[in-house]
């Protein structure tokens, strides 16, 4: 871990395992962000990585620059994300067991990054996000990841990142062969109870 090219929180599992979950925070945000989502999540098996993104940004992180100059800062941290993964999945943990988690600009990731990597993980959980271009994913992606558990959840009232958009691009990766589960809440960019409840179980079903 100590290696690793960002910096990170690593908090173990009380129960040994090759479980990992890795928690890409949203613009502004640090790792210390999400220290409250593994004991909300409370698995005991599961380990947890959480990453502070590699670009300032008012004392937080930022994953990629703001529309329309994103590109080149989602191809950087997919490229630091892709190594972290390797190093990861080498041996320390296996990533048939493990999850990527997003928010916001790290569901982006999660989509950009996660779909185009080599290896599969047992769940992708995307929530309040969207994908740069669904189409050139689409075409990009590594195939094996279509059949993969994808949970994609997004607020009506979101006025950050437009609901329209998002359900839109999901629904175009369904077409075109993903497996996600697209879940609407009533709510605006932030996570809630009722959803990180159904989030639990969804985790709990597959792991």
């Amino acid at each position: 871990m100590k290696n690793l090219p960002l910096n990170h929180i690593f908090i173990p599992s009380k129960i040994p395992s090759k479980k990992l979950m890795i928690i890409l925070h949203g613009r502004g945000d640090s790792s210390q962000g999400f220290t409250w989502l593994p004991p909300y999540l409370n698995l005991e098996d599961m380990n947890y990585l959480l990453l502070d993104a590699p670009y300032d940004y008012y004392g937080g992180y930022s994953w990629y620059d703001l529309p329309p100059h994103q590109l080149a800062g989602i191809k950087q941290s997919s490229a630091i994300l892709t190594e972290i993964f390797d190093t990861l999945f080498a041996k320390e943990f296996d990533i048939s067991q493990s999850f990527l988690f997003g928010f916001s600009q790290g569901s982006l990731l999660t989509f950009e990054c996660g779909a185009r990597y080599d290896k599969v993980f047992a769940g992708y959980i995307a929530v309040s996000g969207y994908i740069y271009d669904a189409s050139i994913l689409l075409a990009d992606l590594n195939p094996k990841v279509k059949a993969s558990q994808w949970l994609c959840t997004h607020g009506i009232e979101d006025d950050v990142l437009p609901y329209t958009t998002s359900k839109a691009q999901v629904e175009l990766l369904q077409n075109g062969g993903f497996d996600i589960t697209f879940k609407s809440y009533e709510k605006d960019h932030t996570i809630i109870e009722e959803e990180l409840q159904m989030i639990k179980e969804w985790m709990l079903s597959i792991k």
